[in-house]
């Protein structure tokens, strides 16, 4: 059985990436952070190990800016046109990469698996039916299906032994 590749890339072509595999866990974030940083009312982060994603053509900026936890991070950006394409939050360092779901070529090959920090959500957002919406953040543990949970307890084992 071949594994699911997919690619994407940003606005002006200099960037590819292809990501190979199931992504850990899509959140759909409301947060005010996420609504400054993109400039649009969420973001959906694809979340998967980061030798998962791999970039075919172009260059990155990184920009470090405050997360939610008051930690950095750090998001890249294609060099010429200033999409961003990917994030590493500090929980998991480089080990864990968030790609943005809108930078895929095919971005409906994603669903996310919750909307978090819909309080934030902007007043006319409609949340989609049958995915769960949290005001804040939410339990993973209750949340996300055991193989996700397991490769979360992987990164943190590895981010515990001085990893990325």
């Amino acid at each position: 059985m071949s594994e699911t590749v997919r690619e994407g890339g940003c606005a002006c072509g200099e960037v590819r990436y292809r990501f190979t595999g199931e992504p850990i866990m899509v959140h759909n974030c409301h947060c005010r952070l996420c609504q400054q940083q993109t400039g649009s009312t969420s973001v959906v982060n694809v979340f998967t190990e980061s030798e998962n994603l791999e970039l075919l053509s172009g260059e990155l900026a990184s920009h470090t800016v405050p997360g939610g936890s008051g930690n950095p991070h750090t998001i890249f950006r294609c060099k010429t046109c200033g999409t961003a394409l990917w994030s590493h939050y500090p929980r998991f360092g480089s080990l864990m990469t968030g790609f943005r779901a809108g930078t895929l070529d095919d971005s409906s090959s994603v669903t996310p698996d919750v909307a978090i920090f819909t309080d934030f959500k902007m007043p006319w957002v409609t949340l989609p039916e049958g995915i769960p919406a949290f005001g804040e953040y939410y339990d993973p543990p209750a949340t996300l299906p055991p193989a996700s949970m397991d490769r979360l307890k992987a990164l943190a084992a590895r981010r515990k032994a001085g990893e990325g």
